[in-house]
């Protein structure tokens, strides 16, 4: 298995990478080529699928960054952790808890939950 620290961190750094290009290495190098992520208000299949996601987010928050809340956890392929979306130097106002399902140690899927929206987030 793959460190969960190390597994959430590089998740977290995908989702604040602002590089089209760099974006698209990184899940290249720790994304499978047919992974998947779900969350109540989204789904994106594939890093194709996944990179557009993250640039939907980007553009709807341009002054938000993600950051992990606690301490990731798993076992044998499977890594849970949470994270909050916010300005820097403040309480995120989002917040949210990812289980990521693993294969030969790069994310296969990601299912998110929602724990905090504001309302019209």
């Amino acid at each position: 298995m793959t460190d969960p620290i190390t597994i959430a961190r590089r998740y977290i750094d995908l989702w604040n990478e602002r590089g089209q290009n760099r974006r698209r290495e990184l899940l290249s190098e720790n994304w499978t080529a047919d992974a998947s992520y779900v969350d109540p208000l989204m789904k994106g299949d594939g890093r194709d699928g996944i990179d557009a996601l993250i640039s939907g987010v980007q553009q709807r928050f341009p002054d938000f960054k993600f950051s992990l809340i606690g301490e990731p956890n798993g076992y044998g392929d499977h890594v849970r952790f949470s994270w909050g979306l916010g300005p820097d130097g403040v309480d995120s106002p989002i917040k949210g808890t990812d289980f990521a399902v693993l294969k030969d140690g790069r994310i296969k899927s990601i299912t998110g939950f929602l724990d905090q929206v504001p309302a019209g987030a």
